[in-house]
């Protein structure tokens, strides 16, 4: 079974920094696109951030400017760095990872609490 763990997350100040960290059971290398989703208490899950095999990088709105996604294919990991965190970014953050054949696999989720 192909295993995407988060972790990384925790409490921060408003204006703080985290980076969260998704490691994959398996190569990454061979995968089209791995993305980062938020789901806030009460919303929907939201598509934060994409990151293409080839390396190509778009975000939501919300944290252009402020996240950014990155891979490390030789450690199969992928990251989110997250600057100047407000309240609004307080949610359980999910790595997705689609593979060639355009299946979604997912992690269990890592919190991220901004507050004061």
């Amino acid at each position: 079974q192909v295993q995407l763990v988060e972790s990384g997350g925790g409490l921060v100040q408003p204006g703080g920094s985290l980076r969260l960290s998704c490691a994959v059971s398996e190569s990454i290398g061979s995968r089209n696109r791995m993305d980062w989703y938020r789901q806030a208490p009460g919303k929907e899950r939201e598509l934060v951030a994409t990151i293409t095999s080839g390396g190509s990088t778009s975000y939501a709105d919300s944290v252009k400017g402020r996240f950014t996604i990155s891979r490390d294919n030789a450690k199969n990991t992928v990251y989110l760095q997250m600057n100047s965190l407000k309240p609004e970014d307080t949610a359980v953050y999910y790595c997705r990872m689609i593979s060639s054949g355009g299946v979604a696999y997912w992690g269990k989720g890592t919190l991220v609490t901004v507050s004061s």
